[in-house]
Parts: C-alpha cells; structure tokens; sequence
C-alpha cells in the first residue's frame, strides 16, 4: 500500500468535513442494574469495563453499538458490539447509518483512545460524560454524496477489519498455545509417579517482608535497585535480572531486600491469581522491595519455585489462605502451610539437577508464549503495529484550524 497514493485514489478529489457527532448519532446512557436484579437470561450485561460482567433476561440495545465506559478505572474504553447487550454504568453510540457507518465511528474513536481516557473528570473516580461527545469531531468524506462517502468509508472499514482479523487470529492462536503450555507445566509439575516429597514453603525456606517506598522516592538513574509489588501483576514474568525502577540511595539503610535466589511475590492483589504472583530475582546484587512484597529465601532453583507457584493446583491451595477483604491480602501464616514437590528429596545434588530439567523445559515454552521478542508474541507485536500504522494513516483526514483549536 502506498502512503498518500492510496488515500488520494480512495478519496479522489473528494471533500472531507468536519461534523459534530452528535449531529449524526444518538448518544445514550445506560440503565442502572446490579447483579441482584438481573433475570435469568442470555444477554450480556455491559458496563464500566471490558467485555461483559453477567446476563440478564433482556437487552436494551440491539444491532451494531459503540460502547464507552462510564466510570471507574476503566472510564472511556471504547468497544464495539454487534450482538444485543443490556447496557449498564456507559453510554452507546448509534450513528446515523444514512451519513456514518458504524465500524468506521468506532474506528475513529478507538484511534484517539488515550485521549479519550483522558477525558475523566473529578478528583476521586474518574468519569466521562455522554455531553462530552455531542460535538466530538468526526470526519465525513464526500458529505454531498452520502453514497459515496458510505462507500468511501467502507473501503476503510474493510482495509482495517482485515489487519484486526489476522491479529485476532494470532492472538486466538497464542492463546491456545498458552493453555496447552498451562496443562503441560501442570502436569510435569504434578509428580503423580518417582521419588518425589511434598514439603510446605515454611518447611523449604523463609519469608521476608520488604518496607515501605512511594513514587517520590523514585530515581531515573543512579539509584537502588527496587521491585514494587504493582509491577509484578504487569512487568515481570517468571523470573528477572533487571529491575523497571530505582529509588534514592539515600534510602539504603531504610530498606529491605531480596538477595540473588530469592522467590519475589506479593501481598495484595485485585484477584486470587494476583495475590501472591511471584517473580525469580536472578539478578547479580540484592533488590530492594516494597512492603507489599515478600522475599522468599530457600535453597532450592528459583524459576522453578516460581513456575510451582503458577501451578493450577498451587493457586487453588493458596486461595485458602487470601482474606478477601476490600483489597485481597495475602495471610502469610497459612500460606507457608501451601506444599511445593521436592524431587530426589534425599539427594540435593540430584534434587537441583532434575529441578534444572524442568526448568529448562518451561522455559522453552515460556519463551515461545509469553515472550515479547519471540515467536508468537512478537508477531502479534509486529502486526499490532503495522495495523496501528495504517490505522492512523487511513484515519488522519487534514483539519481546518478551527477543529484543531
């Protein structure tokens, strides 16, 4: 596809408008319901996040609708539906399919989505209005010919549709690959046969809590090395010989930390899988960590406590262990009472040379699943960019200056 070339041809002389889009569309909020007062039925409920919360008995929207997010941390993500959803805590999107086609609107707002998000206002729980969006910009295309601009936009549509496609089927792809990688590590970790003991993490090794550091603290260059437990849930994987964050030096007496070997996790978390995620510190000195974070020191391979504890089985032992208060915390006493498998548990030389095996094996697969400069992820990373490219090169029709003021 060639940059400008292609959009002339597509455009053709053609004039391009700026419309408000609540000249164009209807802009609707949705309606109140909790989980409680739901009925029985098949209609997804949408509200405040991605994808749906529950069902309900009926829906209030049908046929293609742009949905954004209302309130809450989520406030402004856009998503497209096609099915009928009972809308909740958002508001829809219905353009005038006379002027606009559907897809193309969301295009259009899915483009400028970080400043949408933006668009959240109040102090405490970010929200975006409904008003917000009455004189919101959209460009029509050859606006004197509805026929043509439908058509125009449709090329569009249909140009975007098709790199979404192939990234969908990557993704679709990668994710069958993560659950069949999920059962193989749960299965090779199970030790249902050989000579294998069942120990709880009390029995192996110690666990150390980190003390208190906040963003002020925070270094670009020259500081402590430090893992806050935040950055465990979205940066780190199995394990890390780099830290993402630093705080001042003039910290280090105050501080607390994870020596080489050690096993990472941490202590609260919005989830059960969260509570307690843990992440191998391989690094060559020892980090500092948030109070929010424990350091677990054991004499065992790290990376392989650390896929231990991805473990199906684990998540479900440790879940006994989690009060599930306003934010879900981590009881360390009863979670040293989880057991990992210990192979050869007589011999320590053949011990850590089979724990070694296995971790050579996930590994493998963790490298093909999960990392970002490999195999599958990588890919995906590849066309995400490419579709975001001409996402924006299909999408950046010229603004007269009174639009862009």
């Amino acid at each position: 596809m060639s940059d400008m070339t292609f959009m002339e041809k597509l455009l053709d002389g053609v004039e391009v408008e700026w419309k408000h889009l609540g000249d164009y569309a209807e802009i609707r909020r949705g309606t109140a319901i909790t989980k409680r007062e739901t009925q029985p039925g098949g209609f997804p409920v949408v509200g405040n996040g991605p994808g749906y919360n529950y069902f309900h008995a009926e829906g209030n929207r049908i046929g293609e609708t742009i949905v954004i997010a209302r309130s809450g941390a989520y406030a402004g993500l856009i998503s497209y539906w096609t099915i009928p959803i009972f809308l909740t805590d958002a508001f829809s999107i219905h353009p005038d399919n006379d002027f606009l086609r559907t897809k193309y609107v969301y295009y259009l707002l899915k483009k400028d989505q970080e400043k949408i998000h933006q668009m959240g206002q109040g102090a405490g729980v970010p929200h975006v209005r409904a008003n917000d969006f009455e004189a919101y910009p959209i460009p029509i295309p050859c606006p004197s010919n509805p026929t043509r601009s439908l058509e125009i936009q449709g090329e569009i549509v249909r140009i975007l549709d098709t790199f979404a496609e192939l990234t969908a089927e990557l993704t679709a792809e990668l994710t069958a690959r993560q659950r069949q990688y999920n059962y193989y590590r749960d299965q090779l970790l199970s030790f249902k046969d050989g000579d294998v003991e069942w120990k709880t993490l009390g029995e192996v090794g110690e666990f150390i809590r980190g003390k208190r550091f906040t963003k002020a603290d925070y270094v670009d260059a020259g500081g402590i090395p430090a893992i806050h437990y935040g950055e465990i849930y979205t940066r780190y994987g199995v394990f890390t010989t780099d830290t993402f964050s630093q705080v001042k030096g003039e910290m280090a007496e105050a501080l607390r930390y994870a020596e080489p070997g050690d096993v990472i996790l941490t202590d609260v978390g919005e989830t059960v899988e969260d509570v307690g995620k843990a992440v191998a510190w391989l690094g060559d000195e020892k980090v500092a960590i948030h109070d929010h974070c424990y350091a677990f020191r054991h004499s065992m391979n790290p990376k392989f406590i650390s896929y231990c504890m991805q473990t199906a089985s684990f998540i479900t032992e440790k879940a006994k262990y989690i009060a599930r208060t306003k934010v879900n915390t981590l009881l360390i006493n009863g979670f040293c009472n989880v057991s990992i498998p210990i192979p050869y548990p007589n011999n320590i030389e053949k011990s850590l040379s089979e724990q070694s095996r296995i971790v050579a094996i996930l590994d493998k697969f963790d490298l093909l699943t999960n990392s970002i400069s490999y195999g599958l992820p990588r890919e995906i990373e590849l066309r995400q960019k490419q579709y975001e490219y001409y996402r924006d090169l299909l999408l950046s029709f010229p603004k007269p200056e009174a639009v862009e003021a």
